[in-house]
């Protein structure tokens, strides 16, 4: 079998199937598996890159029927069994790879509304390289600002925008706030930290919308404890290189000066499940979800599954089913089409799939987290504590686990961050460009 996406849901299928009488191949065009949930931390200096990320290859050492492909996928013959390649790392190496069973978990990416120009200037966090450079472009900012005698000038650079209040933007908003009213505080001559402006950019009517109205507001409160301005209602309309403009309900708008801004407002699926979508006649959302059936699987094509956030799920009403866009979803499926093939060698049938829902956690700042378990409803100290626990639960690697645990117990004991550098070889062409 073939395994596309070293993410969580390509990662558990092979994780569950390393003991099983099969020849694995997982194909990635990373060489690590990346801790999504946490890159945010590595966006505002609180974790180092390789604390939340792990190789895969490391992974599978000891699992010989496990074989690891660093390569990008660009297409599929699904007639022959086959997954085309492009290398990722040199020339060479194979164009193509045959399977007798496919899973594809190619996961998904930021959605710009069909703005891709606005990319350059409203950076995301989903991959670790953009949190790298959200990172530089953050701490950069407040050096340039450090540096600009001019208090018009100055002001864009202590500004900042995040763009979608959902759990990644309400975690990253928090973060921003901590680092310029908590970290930093002490570390500048000329600025104070303290003074800049957080602003959280909403087209709903409250924050954290999948979360019940009490938590959101709790979430809201706590996001302004932080010095963070919550602005919902409102739309980007316009993102350039000066700031950004937002509309309201009646139409207004209003321009945002700012040298930072911060993109975690909606996704798009892998291209990948278009094209799975178009191979096998199965429907595919505005959101480019490529529709599966109840046990994974795309239509007329038993031996291709497919996962994650690239699939909705047809229920046995036959409609489609969009489950929520995280990890523990993109698990459960992993292990469930692992289970899925080890029937089909026993020659069992497997009922369909079911996901079951754990909760939604998020994190604001110190001692702030909401909580959402099977309907009970935690805030404060004890949600925060829940956080913390489960995702160094979830983390790759006892290595990484135990690092970040230190780490975060020397960022509550000290109120610092380690790994406040900014450093690659881009960071200083960005800023020229958005100086």
């Amino acid at each position: 079998m073939v395994v596309i996406g070293g993410g969580f849901g390509g990662l558990q299928a092979v994780l569950k199937l390393r003991r099983a009488p099969v020849e694995v191949t997982l194909v990635d065009r990373r060489n690590f598996h990346l801790f999504q949930p946490l890159t945010y931390q590595v966006a505002t200096g609180a974790l180092s890159p390789g604390e939340i990320a792990y190789p895969l290859r490391a992974i599978f050492k000891r699992n010989r029927n496990v074989r690891v492909l660093m390569a990008e996928v660009v297409g599929f013959e699904l007639d022959a069994r086959q997954v085309l390649l492009a290398p990722v790392v040199a020339a060479g190496g194979p164009a193509t790879i045959a399977y007798d069973t496919l899973v594809v978990g190619g996961g998904s990416q930021y959605s710009y509304f069909g703005h891709d120009e606005w990319r350059a200037e409203a950076a995301e966090v989903k991959s670790l390289e953009s949190a790298i450079s959200v990172r530089n472009r953050l701490l950069a900012a407040f050096e340039a600002a450090e540096l600009e005698s001019n208090n018009a000038r100055r002001e864009p650079w202590l500004t900042f925008v995040v763009v979608g209040a959902g759990p990644t933007g309400v975690e990253m908003a928090g973060q921003i706030g901590e680092l310029a009213r908590d970290t930093l505080r002490r570390d500048f001559r000329t600025i104070d930290p303290r003074t800049a402006r957080i602003l959280l950019v909403e087209a709903a009517d409250r924050v954290l919308t999948t979360f019940p109205p009490s938590l959101s507001a709790k979430a809201a409160r706590s996001l302004e404890r932080l010095g963070v301005t919550v602005l919902t209602g409102r739309t980007v309309v316009g993102v350039e290189a000066g700031g950004v403009t937002v509309a309201d309900g009646s139409g207004s708008s209003q321009h945002i000066a700012s040298r930072t801004v911060i993109w975690a407002a909606g996704v798009t699926a892998s291209s990948l499940a278009t094209q799975l979508g178009e191979l096998t006649g199965a429907e595919v959302d505005p959101a480019g979800r490529v529709t599966v059936e109840p046990d994974l699987t795309l239509p007329g094509r038993s031996e291709v599954f497919a996962l994650g956030d690239m699939v909705r799920v047809r229920s046995a009403t036959g409609e489609p089913i969009v489950f929520p866009g995280v990890a523990p979803v993109a698990m459960q499926q992993g292990r469930y089409v692992a289970k899925a093939i080890r029937d089909r060698l026993r020659s069992r049938a497997t009922p369909a799939f079911r996901y079951r829902d754990k909760g939604n956690l998020a994190t604001i700042g110190r001692r702030a987290a909401v909580a959402d378990i099977k309907g009970l409803k935690l805030s404060g100290s004890i949600a925060w504590l829940t956080w913390l626990l489960v995702h160094i639960w979830y983390l790759i690697g006892f290595q990484n686990r135990l690092l970040v645990a230190i780490r975060w117990t020397s960022s509550f004991t000290t109120h610092g961050r380690g790994t406040r550098l900014i450093a690659g070889p881009d960071w200083r062409r960005e800023l020229d460009e958005r100086s």
